[in-house]
């Protein structure tokens, strides 16, 4: 594959991610539209790397580092939207804004 192949794809799932994120009113298809989007910029950094220095090892740490930070933030965010879930009944985004007043 070549870099443009991997930047189009790279684009294509921001762009989703991105649409999902600003369209959801569901906190958990809100919280997925911004992996997709974190997905598409490890996609990017590691295409970018790959192709700047293909012989490098640090690339590779790098997208494991990253996609562990991923699933770490997933876990604690979904871990406090059942918490909100349980507690509260919130769900929805404008129903979890209401609860700082």
């Amino acid at each position: 594959m070549n870099l443009e192949l991997l930047m189009l794809l790279a684009a294509s799932l921001f762009c989703i991610g991105l649409f999902g994120a600003l369209t959801q009113q569901s906190i958990v298809m809100l919280m997925m539209g911004l992996e997709l989007m974190l997905g598409g910029l490890i996609v990017a950094a590691a295409a970018v790397w790959h192709y700047i220095a293909p012989a490098a090892d640090e690339g590779q740490v790098l997208v494991v580092v990253l996609v562990t930070v991923m699933a770490v933030e997933m876990a604690i965010g979904f871990a406090v939207v059942t918490a909100l879930f349980r507690t509260r009944g919130v769900d929805l985004t404008d129903m979890a804004a209401e609860l700082k007043e």
